[in-house]
């Protein structure tokens, strides 16, 4: 009993807000900080030149993550192939970028980033068929329906 009574939870937590896991919270972020950008990136690339707007976006992002990097204290040891996969994830990421920001100078906020935001769907299809990740019902049926929701948004 004692045991129990140490581990017991104060009764002043025991009414507040469950604990947020911090995947979640940081995916909210991302979501959030997509949508916002995606808006804001829009009217920049409508304003100006997209390619141009879209490198200072990046310039803008890569500070942020360099001094994320200082300030976190990240292990800054990098071996040639990790600093290679992530370079290579830079150059898709980049051209990632700047096809959104000129997609968006030519079309709709709406169907440019309902598209983009897709990007799971390509990365669910080389985890099942390159990389070996299991083929299920479940998971097929999630990007079949993911495409279906690009193609009804899209309409």
């Amino acid at each position: 009993m004692q045991q129990y009574l140490s581990r017991r939870v104060p009764e002043a937590h025991a009414m507040s807000v469950p604990e947020v896991n911090a995947a979640v919270a940081f995916g909210v972020l991302t979501m959030v900080s997509w949508g916002i950008w995606i808006v804001v990136g829009n009217a920049a690339s409508e304003s100006m030149d997209p390619i141009t707007a879209a490198a200072i976006s990046y310039i803008v992002a890569a500070t942020l993550a360099v001094g994320y990097v200082f300030l976190s204290g990240a292990s800054l040891s990098i071996t040639p192939r990790d600093g290679g996969l992530a370079a290579i994830a830079g150059v898709f990421a980049g051209i990632g970028f700047i096809s959104t920001y000129v997609g968006l100078s030519r079309g709709s906020a709406t169907v440019v980033s309902t598209l983009s935001a897709m990007y799971f769907v390509v990365a669910a299809v080389i985890g099942m068929t390159i990389l070996g990740d299991e083929v299920t019902v479940t998971r097929v049926a999630g990007v079949l329906l993911a495409l279906l929701g690009v193609v009804l948004i899209a309409r």
